[in-house]
């Protein structure tokens, strides 16, 4: 199983799911694009692609010009070569954006641990069908996907009472979640350091939030992870 993962910052990997990974043998290519890696020509060797969030936003292509050939070869391998494909968080956001959505600030940032619904759709889906009605996940966006109603591929899976497309999927092999059930034990702490998501995070929860964060996501760690196992155990049976 060879897997290409589109990292937009280090500290920003398939945390628990990479772990699992690994222990399978799996083969992966990590494309860290903000550091000058470029993404392959040939796309086709790769069974699945996994694509991670980053303190960047999909509409920031003049800072960030690597953006626009990312998003076609999103497009490239999820529409064209219609691919497994799993995005998290902004990853989530360019899935959305390359299948027709579009990606906007949300009304209000969501920060924390936060309820994700799930509607009946997921009973027969090949990821989620397993999962409870409602779970509890790591959030933290200030932007979401929209406007993909009229896009008939598109199935909507899962809503917070904030955000409607907190998990999409693109016929039935490409998947968009927004919220973070890969974390860690660690990645909060981690994703603090990092100037953009600790300004969201003190400018929603007020200053010092973190440390109460931290222990919020510790009290909930085992069944994210839990979640992730289940979450990577159905994905590979979409790779043919």
């Amino acid at each position: 199983m060879e897997i290409i993962v589109l990292q937009h910052i280090k500290i920003e990997d398939p945390g628990h799911i990479k772990d699992l990974m690994i222990s399978d043998g799996a083969k992966l290519t990590t494309i860290e694009l903000d550091e000058g890696d470029h993404i392959p020509d040939d796309l086709t060797k790769f069974d699945a692609m996994f694509c991670m969030g980053g303190p960047m936003d999909t509409w920031m292509e003049k800072d960030y010009p690597w953006l626009i050939d990312e998003k076609k070869r999103i497009k490239e391998f999820v529409v064209d070569l219609k691919k497994p494909y799993l995005g998290f968080c902004l990853g989530c956001q360019l899935l959305g954006e390359v299948v027709g959505g579009e990606v906007v600030k949300s009304n209000t940032s969501e920060i924390g641990m936060l309820d994700i619904n799930f509607f009946d759709e997921k009973k027969n889906d090949k990821l989620f069908s397993s999962f409870p009605e409602k779970i509890k996940s790591l959030q933290w966006h200030s932007y979401e996907v929209q406007n993909l109603e009229n896009n008939k591929d598109i199935t909507l899976l899962a809503s917070s009472p904030v955000t409607k497309y907190q998990i999409f999927k693109y016929q039935n092999h490409a998947y968009g979640i927004q919220f973070h059930i890969e974390i860690k034990d660690t990645t909060v702490n981690e994703w603090g350091c990092v100037p953009e998501y600790k300004s969201a995070l003190e400018k929603q929860l007020g200053e010092g939030a973190l440390e109460k964060f931290d222990k919020e996501a510790q009290g909930n760690i085992q069944d994210m992870n839990n979640y992730s196992k289940t979450l990577y155990e159905n994905f590979k049976r979409l790779i043919k």
